[in-house]
C-alpha cells in the first residue's frame, strides 16, 4: 500500500505516452461534467486510460462530513449494476477498512489545504486483511489492485476516483502510473467541477445534519455516525443493522454510546440539537 501527492502534476509522465491521446477522449470527458447521466464521468474516464492501462473499472466517491461515502459515478466494462453493488456494499459495510480513510481522515502529512493537491494511492489485494472486505470488493469483482485518486474541493469534503485493474492484467507497471499521474491534473478538475455542478446538490438533510453533529462533537465514531444517520434517515434498528451489517443490539449500544457523547438521551433530542439555531 502506497500513497503519496502529486506536488507538481503537471510535470509527471511528459515522457510517456499521454500524447498518444486522441482528443476526443479529452472532449469526452469535458463533456461528462456536470450531465444527467451519472455515471458518464467515471465512463468517460475509463475511455480515456483504460486502453493504455487496462483499467476495467472505475468509481467516484464522495466522502462528506465524516459520513458514509456516496457513490458519484461508476462505470465497468461488463455493464448492468454490478459494479454499482460492490460499491453499494463497500459504503455500507467496509470503506472503515480502506486505506484511503488515512487520507480523508488526515491521518497522514501527505495533506494540503483543500484544493491544493492530488494524492495518489495505490492498494493491492495483497495489501488487504479483513477477509471479507477482500472478497467482496477484490476478489468477487476479479480485481488485482486499485489506483485512487484523492482530491478535496472542500473542508470535510474529499473526493475519490478509484482505478480498478482486473487479476488476468497483473498490477499497475510503473510506466502506467506515470501516465496515470500525468493526466490526474485533468481527471481531477473534472471530478471537482462534476461534483460542484451535480454532487453538491445530492446532499440530504440527513446528511448535513450529520455534519453538525460531527462538529459539535468530533469524538464520534464512524461506527456511532452511522447509527446516529440512521436514525436521522427514519431507520429501524433492524433497518439500520442491515446497512452496517451488524446485529440490532450493536446499533443500540451505538446509539447510546453516541448520545452520550452528545449529552442528550432521545431521538427528539438528537433532532433538537441538530436543529438549533446555536449549535457550532
Amino acid at each position: 500500500m502506497r500513497y503519496w501527492r502529486l506536488d507538481r502534476p503537471g510535470q509527471s509522465g511528459q515522457s510517456g505516452s499521454s500524447g498518444a491521446f486522441d482528443l476526443s477522449r479529452v472532449t469526452g470527458l469535458v463533456a461528462a461534467i456536470g450531465g444527467g447521466d451519472a455515471n458518464a464521468l467515471a465512463t468517460e474516464v475509463l475511455n480515456l486510460l483504460g486502453p493504455a492501462t487496462s483499467v476495467s473499472q472505475c468509481t467516484v466517491f464522495a466522502y462528506e462530513f465524516g459520513n458514509r461515502p456516496r457513490t458519484v459515478s461508476v462505470a465497468d466494462h461488463r455493464g448492468g449494476r454490478f459494479l454499482r453493488d460492490v460499491a453499494d456494499t463497500y459504503a455500507r459495510l467496509f470503506y472503515a477498512l480502506d486505506g484511503n480513510q488515512q487520507i480523508v481522515t488526515g491521518d497522514t502529512n501527505n495533506t494540503g489545504k483543500p484544493g491544493s493537491s492530488l494524492v495518489l494511492h495505490w492498494q493491492t489485494s495483497e495489501d488487504i486483511a479483513h477477509d471479507g472486505y477482500r472478497q467482496a470488493c477484490y476478489a468477487t469483482p476479479n480485481v488485482s489492485d486499485r489506483l485512487s485518486l484523492l482530491m478535496q474541493p472542500a473542508a470535510d469534503i474529499w473526493l475519490s476516483v478509484n482505478l480498478y485493474r482486473e487479476r488476468d492484467a497483473g498490477n499497475f507497471q510503473p510506466g502506467e502510473v506515470e501516465l496515470v499521474e500525468s493526466l490526474a491534473p485533468l481527471i481531477g478538475e473534472a471530478t471537482k467541477h462534476h461534483y460542484a455542478l451535480r454532487g453538491q446538490s445530492q446532499l440530504g438533510i440527513p446528511q448535513l445534519m450529520l455534519a453538525r453533529l460531527r462538529g459539535l462533537c468530533p469524538d464520534l465514531s464512524k461506527r456511532e455516525l452511522d447509527a446516529l444517520r440512521g436514525v436521522l434517515e427514519g431507520h429501524s434498528a433492524a433497518e439500520i443493522a442491515d446497512h452496517m451489517g451488524v446485529k440490532p443490539s450493536s446499533v443500540v449500544t451505538y446509539q447510546k454510546r453516541a448520545y452520550q457523547r452528545l449529552g442528550i438521551s432521545s431521538q427528539r433530542q438528537l433532532f433538537a440539537l441538530c436543529l438549533a439555531n446555536d449549535a457550532r
